[in-house]
């Protein structure tokens, strides 16, 4: 196929799915095709219309039961009425509800019938032999070479359901990717090589380069190899699709094409993306022993993109408007993407810590105070403005992050977007920050503005690591910490069908100390000096609204109202976070640590909404690994070594425990009415236990922590267990879905999967525009795109003071980049460069090769700053590293929550770190005698 220009694969993917719409839908059917889209999609759900003053339409929401009279649909009054979308049935020309929509998912009403078993219901995926209408319906497009939106106006057909205008998703789908049918009116492309229209492979041929033809062939060939073997097409992706501001869209049109050809939950089908969403295996034992659920519920979790986004003050960088950003929409007119952070913090859609401007102890000592609950005093509070987020005064000092400690993570030297704002406003260090701050009118309205932001906003870091690293360059205290075979670990992760351990082969020699040795000394000094400075507390916790609980129901079709402007009651839970109170005894914390907590017999365990006893497991726990003799931890199962952890955590997780994995599955039964704990039943004995992992490696169970199903031997693959058992998918239509009708993301104009090119850096931030060349330092400069991919040899680390990596890294920092762009520059293979932006300064050697797209250069991720990086000619200080080009963007759509799966959850949603979309000048360095 060759080499695709960075950004576009979403448009060859349109490209491909615009033809399968066409050949295998429009022009026939294909039996296979239709039956998994009715069970397994929301193709054929309906959509309300919504008529504009020009005459045409937009697609609005879609249509749920309780939008209906009762005597059109008997669940119009059900529970949750509001939470399940409605279809057509083909067999009866009538409105139904069919099960497994969000909304049978929790209450006493759903009991048995939270699953995708049609019973009679045929659900018509399309209304264009049954139409009563067509009407005109606005598409937006961002293809214009600035990304601006614009609309194609195309026909679909309808029917009237009440005093609604419906439509079905598929209809909306085929209009969308401009798939013309006999009969209805509008702006379609002549053929399959009209490069007008959006979506037809002429059109994604003249952004990707790959001929119409091979875009023609690829796509029939993909939707004959689904045909033939049941879905077995697998679309493999990775960081060069993942990294992108927009890559939700590059995603979503490549997940069209495996889910419309049936290939979703099929061993050998689907999609594989192997790139920085990893979990583990028996991910319930570790959230609940990790995060301290056995002792104090709800966690304080936070993702961490936005953290950094406020706390390193990148947000007064943003010189443009959300809408701006959003290519001029209007849905945010007049707002900052700051203001849109805000508001999601405020209506309980992501977490913020601090939550408030006053510290969470001081507030439920003044709730107390003042005769209240601390979730009623924090009301009162807020709404006569005595209170307020944190986020929305973030250079003030109380909202300052004080105190950060990295474990095992190289913040400073691999993860770090805008690593230069790290050094000037987080550490107050030197840095290469040229950006010019947003000026007043593109500042956000709603956020505190002081003149001068805060720099060196933290008091104390300290890392814990094995290596030298850019953040142990930079850290107050550094904890050395054992490597893997000087310590007990597990090692799993999500990708991988087995779980094995980390078995010390010596002790950590000198004074490095395994990472539960280290936490356990900091816990017991810390512990010690708490009985005179802290002692017992009260402590509000505001925890945001989450997936997979009730709160997910918390936004009736998407709409967004605030509080804030007086339009709904600040409530919490549903219009605001979730407020709770967690008694801190912190003079207990070691004792804490060291034993598990009695939440896990009194409460239980929670993990994806479904609920376990362990009671069990706790009495086998108290046998294995002995009890605590005294403290609060009295009677408890002991934590005291590593191997105890693990051990728990094994024990605690039904992908390591067949009988929890059982019980598991008996408990989603009873809300599915399905079977499905006979995919764990073979293993109903089998515990896996830590010594079992040092043995060799064992593969995991089948389990509800996870939608694959293992059983009888087979490989995992997703969604199995939801296309094979019934299971839905936990969304709000209970399947796969396509369409989107959030109040933001219909004003974005991503209902629907659409491509969006990479940011205009030069509107965004007046960056030269790629190709462009100038005067820099006395040389000739070019602006390329600049992107970080991983390298052959490493991903989140690497070694570059190992001897092998030395001579494979030319002994420092590289940068790859075309001979093409080198003999503009005049540029020669491992001559010293220099890459200057407004975000940093950056010091490596070329690599020229041909293999290099013109106009882009690579830096790979997670080289550190630790060898061979000289002073550059620009600042005349250290040279930066591959994230001191880059800087933190955020997607307004990545922050909304609160709406069915469309809500916050640990490592489950939240905005992406993406940096691909930079721009960069780079040059020859006119002294290529560097000096350091």
């Amino acid at each position: 196929m060759g080499r695709l220009p960075p950004g576009v694969d979403g448009a060859l993917a349109m490209g491909m799915g615009h033809v399968i719409l066409k050949e295998y839908f429009a022009d026939r059917q294909v039996e296979f095709f239709v039956d998994y889209n009715r069970r397994y999609t929301d193709l054929p759900f309906l959509v309300s219309l919504e008529e504009r003053e020009d005459g045409s339409y937009a697609a609005g929401k879609f249509l749920v039961a309780g939008d209906l009279p009762a005597d059109m649909v008997p669940e119009a009054t059900s529970e949750n009425a509001m939470w399940k979308p409605v279809v057509l049935d083909g067999r009866t020309d009538a409105v139904a509800v069919p099960r497994g929509s969000v909304g049978f998912r929790y209450g006493d009403e759903g009991l048995g019938q939270w699953n995708l078993d049609l019973g009679e219901i045929e659900p018509a995926l399309s209304l264009l032999d049954t139409r009563e209408d067509e009407v005109l319906v606005r598409f937006p497009r961002f293809d214009a070479p600035d990304g601006t939106v614009a609309f194609e106006t195309r026909g679909v057909p309808t029917r009237r359901v009440g005093d609604r205008v419906v439509t079905t998703v598929l209809d909306l789908l085929l209009a969308h990717y401009g798939v013309a049918r006999d009969g209805l009116p509008g702006a379609w492309p002549s053929g399959f090589g009209d490069a007008t229209v959006p979506a037809t492979p002429a059109w994604a041929s003249e952004i990707t380069g790959v001929p119409a033809e091979q875009i023609t062939r690829l796509a029939r060939e993909w939707a004959q190899n689904a045909i033939d073997t049941e879905g077995r097409g697998m679309i493999l992706m990775g960081a060069g699709t993942n990294h992108w501001f927009h890559s939700d869209q590059i995603y979503r049109a490549m997940l069209l094409l495996t889910t419309i050809t049936g290939c979703q939950g099929r061993n050998g089908g689907g999609w594989a993306h192997y790139v920085g969403q990893e979990k583990i295996r028996p991910i319930m034992g570790f959230q609940h022993l990790a995060f301290a659920l056995d002792w104090h519920r709800p966690p304080r979790h936070m993702n961490q993109t936005a953290y950094w986004y406020v706390n390193t003050s990148q947000y007064r960088y943003d010189t443009f408007t959300a809408d701006e950003l959003d290519a001029g929409t209007g849905i945010f007119a007049g707002q900052g993407v700051m203001d849109l952070l805000a508001q999601s913090v405020r209506l309980g859609w992501t977490p913020s810590y601090p939550t408030f401007n006053r510290s969470s102890l001081t507030l439920a000592d003044d709730a107390a105070a003042a005769g209240l609950e601390p979730a009623a005093y924090i009301v009162e509070q807020l709404k006569a403005g005595a209170l307020k987020f944190a986020v929305e005064d973030p250079e003030a000092p109380e909202n300052h992050p004080r105190v950060l400690s990295l474990w095992r993570s190289n913040l400073l030297g691999s993860s770090a977007k805008g690593n230069e704002y790290f050094l000037k406003h987080l550490l107050g260090t030197d840095h290469a920050v040229t950006a010019a701050e947003a000026p007043p009118d593109k500042r956000p309205a709603g956020i505190e503005w002081p003149e001068q932001a805060a720099e060196a906003k933290l008091d104390l870091l300290t890392t814990i690591d094995f290596r030298m690293t850019s953040s142990t360059l930079f850290s107050d205290v550094v904890l050395p910490a054992a490597t893997w075979y000087e310590k007990h670990d597990l090692s799993t992760t999500d990708m991988h069908p087995f779980v094995h351990s980390f078995t010390p082969a010596i002790a950590p020699p000198w004074q490095a100390r395994t990472d539960w040795g280290i936490w356990k000394a900091i816990a017991k000094k810390f512990s010690k000096l708490a009985v005179d400075h802290l002692g017992t507390r009260r402590d509000v916790v505001a925890k945001p609204l989450w997936h997979d609980t009730p709160e997910a129901l918390a936004t009736v079709h998407g709409v967004v109202k605030d509080w804030r402007t007086g339009e709904v009651e600040p409530v919490p839970g549903k219009t605001l976070p979730v407020l709770a109170v967690a008694e801190r005894n912190y003079p207990a914390t070691f004792e804490k640590m060291t034993s598990i907590g009695p939440l896990m017999e009194s409460v239980g365990m929670l993990t994806k909404g479904v609920p376990y006893d362990v009671k069990r497991e706790m009495k086998l726990l108290r046998r294995r690994n002995g009890v605590t003799k005294s403290g609060v931890g009295a009677g408890q199962p002991r934590l005291r070594s590593d191997i105890h952890m693990a051990d728990a955590i094994l024990h605690l997780s039904a992908t390591t425990n067949g009988h929890l994995s059982t019980h598991g599955f008996k408990n989603v039964e009873k809300r599915t009415g399905t079977q499905l704990h006979d995919l764990a039943a073979e293993h109903e004995g089998k515990q896996i236990t830590f010594a079992d992992t040092q043995v060799a490696p064992v593969p995991v169970i089948t389990s509800p922590e996870w939608s694959g199903s293992e059983s009888g031997g087979r490989r995992y693959s997703p969604f199995t267990i939801n296309i094979e058992r019934l299971k839905p998918f936990h969304t709000l239509t209970g399947r796969q879905q396509f369409y989107l009708d959030h109040d933001w993301v219909i004003g974005m104009g991503e209902s629907l999967p659409v491509h969006r090119p990479p940011l205009n850096m030069t509107t965004l931030f007046g960056e030269a525009p790629v190709g462009q060349q100038a005067q820099q330092g006395g040389q000739r400069a070019v602006s390329v795109r600049y992107l970080t991919p991983h390298n052959k040899w490493s991903i989140h680390s690497e070694y570059q003071d190992n001897l092998f990596m030395l001579s494979l890294s030319r002994g420092g920092q590289t940068v790859w980049m075309s001979d093409i762009d080198a003999d503009k520059v005049g540029i020669k293979d491992n001559d010293w460069i220099e890459m200057v932006n407004r975000n940093g300064v950056v010091a490596a050697r070329a690599i020229v090769s041909h293999r290099m797209p013109e106009g882009t250069v690579y830096m790979h991720h997670a080289q550190d700053r630790l060898v061979d990086v000289p002073l550059t000619e620009t600042t005349k200080r250290r040279g930066g590293i591959h994230n001191s080009l880059t800087r933190i963007m955020i997607k307004p759509t990545h922050i909304i929550g609160g709406y069915a799966q469309l809500a916050y959850f640990f490592n489950y949603i939240g905005p992406t770190g993406n940096n691909r979309d930079e721009v960069t000048m780079i040059r020859r360095r006119a002294n290529q005698d560097v000096s350091y």
